[in-house]
């Protein structure tokens, strides 16, 4: 079982903590994590791309000219798709870009990911993340003593508005809770520091 030291907010060792080999030692497989990061991103899709069908653009109504004799082809609209000005013929329209993976498939990325920071030696153990009041100096002071990359992924076990508020301010900044925590934002930034209750929790929810 991989042990890591467990750190307060001014960086100091505070003791140590054995973490579970089922969710945080296992062989982190890249596979799995690269379809669920696909998955994640598919799903914030927005889908809202639109084009006219010659049915939709204003105008066309009447035929341009007669069907004979003109010696122009025949044309029963200026709206037609090979008119300028024309619908769009077989364009994009509205749609929903979501699919849903394997229960198992999702876990197993969730571990790997969790695994992947371990043996990074990028997840940060916090003995207690809270903060007196509003303050966002204190949340850069934290992230300084502990170590965190430009990037960090704070992850809280339940909301604590002073924190998350003083967070948001700090460029390169998440926090996230135990039941928001994600693959793609695990991977997607360099530090993740972690509340020891959080911990806790994952080890309870992911056993």
């Amino acid at each position: 079982m991989p042990n890591i030291n467990v750190v307060d907010m001014a960086g100091k060792a505070v003791g140590e903590i054995t973490l579970s080999d089922a969710i945080f030692g296992i062989e982190p497989n890249k596979a799995v994590m690269h379809a669920v990061v696909v998955n994640y991103l598919a799903n914030q899709r927005q889908g809202t791309q639109s084009t006219l069908t010659r049915t939709e653009v204003s105008g066309g109504g009447r035929k341009p000219w007669k069907q004979k004799g003109t010696g122009n082809a025949r044309q029963g609209s200026i709206r037609a798709p090979q008119w300028r000005h024309g619908g769009i013929a077989l364009g994009p329209k509205p749609r929903d870009y979501s699919y849903t993976l394997n229960k198992k498939v999702k876990r197993l990325a969730f571990k790997s990911a969790l695994s992947s920071k371990v043996l990074e030696n990028n997840l940060i153990v916090v003995d207690k993340i809270e903060l007196a009041e509003f303050k966002t100096k204190a949340v850069i002071k934290m992230l300084a003593a502990v170590g965190a990359g430009k990037k960090a992924l704070i992850v809280m076990p339940e909301v604590d508005a002073k924190v998350v508020k003083s967070a948001s301010n700090v460029p390169g900044v998440k926090t996230a809770l135990v039941n928001t925590l994600n693959v793609y934002d695990m991977l997607n930034y360099d530090t993740m520091i972690i509340a020891k209750d959080a911990v806790a929790k994952l080890e309870e929810v992911y056993a």
